[in-house]
């Protein structure tokens, strides 16, 4: 049984990964075995500063003690979440952890640069840790049975769509636009060389352009419904994936148990830093006007 430390309760992530790791208040098809949060701490946030009094209260509701301080954390976990909702904290939340040989999983945006993202894979690299991070729609049921299912035969190429709200300290498709750009690469997997991007208050559309010639694009919606989806272009068949939320999170806690149980994530980490390469990309060109920018991973 993994002991696992949580930090930052910015998010709901907090409560909700507790729920199914300790099972407790959920229903037992949410259950995820092999681990439990022994441990967490509320932390701090300058994202959302509001929302912590509230799952601190929950955690204490599900009996997980907590500490004033992410350090006291140290020596009493096998593996920590950084849970923090703000991305551009990963690095400073992971390396005390990193630094004395506990592994880390950290929460999406993996960080809101590459220069930040570099960092935190090369201190794991050098600690010989196992890093994962992910946003819980790669592994959502539907998205995996496409993917399994070979009659399509190759992915050509894909236009998906999701929520992309957005805040100025997670830019961009950092914030939640992260979930449909990693649907998008569990379908095309890595290799985009480039990406231009258009974006208005309502959308941001992001086309990439991958080094074998397929093309595939992102809509960022921040009006109207907010549900996940897309359409595929494969090698024998067009058709649409539309992806619900039901056990998400219970489809990623169940590769985090096997990440740092075994030493082996679901995806190289380098999968994961050219996501954020992607997202930067974006960024720049909707900051040039729709500019073609290289992605830089």
């Amino acid at each position: 049984m993994l002991k696992l430390g949580i930090l930052d309760f910015d998010t709901s992530h907090a409560v909700e990964f507790t729920r199914r790791l300790n099972q407790r208040d959920i229903d037992k098809d949410q259950f995820v075995d092999g681990a439990k949060i022994v441990i967490g701490c509320p932390g701090e946030s300058k994202l959302s500063p509001e929302r912590i009094a509230g799952f601190t209260e929950a955690m204490q509701k599900l009996e997980v003690p907590l500490v004033d301080k992410p350090a006291d954390m140290i020596g009493k976990v096998d593996v920590m979440m950084i849970e923090a909702v703000d991305g551009s904290v990963h690095y400073e939340r992971a390396r005390p952890f990193l630094e004395a040989g506990i592994p880390c999983f950290v929460d999406k945006p993996f960080a809101c640069s590459l220069a930040d993202a570099r960092k935190i894979v090369e201190l794991s690299a050098k600690k010989k840790l196992p890093m994962f991070s992910s946003s819980s729609l790669r592994f959502a049921p539907e998205l995996v049975a496409y993917l399994a299912d070979e009659k399509h035969g190759k992915v050509l190429g894909a236009m998906v769509y999701g929520p992309a709200s957005q805040h100025e300290r997670n830019p961009g498709l950092f914030h939640y636009g992260i979930h449909a750009v990693e649907v998008l690469y569990t379908l095309m997997g890595p290799g985009c060389q480039s990406v231009t991007c258009t974006s208005d208050k309502n959308v941001d559309v992001a086309t990439g352009h991958w080094k074998d010639g397929r093309v595939a694009t992102i809509r960022g919606t921040r009006t109207g419904p907010s549900a996940y989806g897309g359409t595929v272009f494969a090698e024998k068949a067009t058709g649409p994936v539309t992806i619900g939320t039901k056990y998400i999170y219970r489809e990623l806690l169940k590769k985090v148990v096997e990440t740092y149980t075994t030493g082996k994530p679901p995806i190289d980490i380098s999968v994961t830093v050219e996501i954020v390469a992607f997202i930067e990309a974006a960024l720049k060109s909707a900051n040039n006007h729709g500019m073609v920018q290289k992605v830089e991973a």
